[in-house]
């Protein structure tokens, strides 16, 4: 991962840290847990993305 990443949560994420951010790269979109920032994450290829999102939202 060379990229830099800029994180982000969901507006409609409440405080108590029960969520995910999402970091959108070129190559990558990158998940991790909002409870533990250091404890890795989750890197998708982005191609894959809207693949990915459709299958959590059913």
């Amino acid at each position: 991962m060379s990229e830099t990443r800029r994180w982000r949560t969901s507006s409609y994420s409440s405080s108590e840290g029960q969520c995910v951010e999402v970091a959108v790269g070129i190559e990558s979109v990158g998940i991790r847990d909002t409870k533990d920032r250091h404890g890795g994450e989750l890197d998708v290829r982005a191609a894959a993305w809207p693949a990915l999102l459709e299958q959590l939202g059913r």
